[in-house]
Order: C-alpha cells, then structure tokens, then sequence
C-alpha cells in the first residue's frame, strides 16, 4: 500500500524550481578570504573551476588542458557540490590522465545552497486572486561539496587529502602490442595449402573403379 505524501511534500507538488546558487560563506576568515575556498595558499594565476549539474565535461576539459598548458599556469581546482560532485571528480581524473606529474589535494565539506522556487502559473496557491504575480519561495539546504586541487608543484604530503603523482603513465602513453590481423580461427597460408594438396575421402577409389 503507497505510502501518502506529507502536507509539506504536497504543497512542493505545486511549485517548481527556479534556480539555484551558492549561498556567502560567513566572513571568509577560516576558508582564507572571500573567494578562496577551501585552499588558502593557492599560487597566483591558479585556474578555478566551477563543475554545476549541467556542465558539459568535454567543455571543461577543453579549457582545463589549454589553461595547464601555459607555463605560467601552475595549478588548477575543480569544484562541485551536490549532484555536481561525480563530475567534478571524472574531471580530475581524466586531466591527471593528460597531464603527468600532477600532485593532488582532495578537500570535502557542505556548502550552503540556495534554492529558489515560484507557484506553477496552471495552479496557483490557495486564495491567489487572478493577476497575481506567482508566489515565491527561497529554500536553503546544505550539500555536500568538494574541490580537487591539481598542482604542478609539489605540495605538503603531511595534509589531508594529498595524493602523490601517478608513477605509471595513462593508458594513452601506454604502447600497444603488435597485433596480428588474421583473424581467430583463421588457418594460415601454410595449413591452408596444406589443405588443398591433399586428396579428397573417396577420390581415389573412384579411380581405381574407373
């Protein structure tokens, strides 16, 4: 037997999301000044990232390895929160795939988000006059967020979150063995030739007979 929506569920039925953003952290002292993030001791010109839910992975990439490329550039952060996080990690990944030699810091926390959500126009909320403009609701929740930093310059092994270069090459760089182009179950031409110069069951009764 289903279970019944809660009143609060019913009333969400009538509203859609609008959009949402990520709310101010307090004053940025412990996260190292507005704008910082969880890395405080970034060097100058660090490439930030922004992963959302619709973000498109090749675009990122794109721009992250032309950013990576110039030598002026010497680190780069990746960072996603809620549903974005899984592509905030495939970008990491993939770019340490690319580019080798890449020391990396993993940072994960909540970050406050604000959801902004208006009455269907079809539907309007119980009392709503016609005319009306539609009704508005502002909902904060905390998700989970994390921010991958990418360096090209050696880091602290001794904080939290630190992964060492990878010693092996990607699969990429990796060469490939030799492969044969005939295909299994292909006789070779010896076997094959060998085949053909021997006679055929019953042929050589048949001259005999003759």
């Amino acid at each position: 037997m289903a279970k019944p929506a809660s009143p609060q569920r019913r009333r969400m039925e009538n509203f859609r999301k609008v959009r949402s953003e990520e709310a101010p952290v307090g004053s940025g002292e412990k996260e190292g000044g507005p704008g910082s993030g969880p890395f405080a001791d970034l060097a100058p010109g660090a490439v930030h990232m922004r992963v959302k839910e619709g973000s498109k992975i090749r675009n990122l990439l794109a721009f992250a390895t032309a950013s990576m490329a110039q030598p002026a550039t010497r680190a780069i952060v990746f960072s996603g929160c809620g549903r974005a996080t899984t592509k905030t990690v495939t970008c990491a990944e993939i770019l340490k795939r690319r580019l080798a030699g890449l020391h990396q810091v993993t940072r994960l926390r909540y970050q406050s988000v604000r959801e902004l959500w208006q009455s269907l126009p079809p539907e309007p909320t119980p009392g709503q006059k016609p005319g009306e403009p539609a009704a508005s609701l502002s909902v904060l929740k905390n998700v989970p967020s994390l921010a991958i930093l990418l360096s090209k310059d050696a880091l602290d092994p001794r904080q939290p979150g630190y992964q060492p270069p990878n010693p092996h090459p990607g699969p990429s760089s990796q060469p490939t063995a030799p492969t044969s182009k005939r295909s299994l179950g292909e006789p070779a031409a010896g076997e094959s030739s060998a085949k053909r110069s021997q006679p055929e069951p019953g042929a050589a009764e048949e001259d005999q007979t003759a």
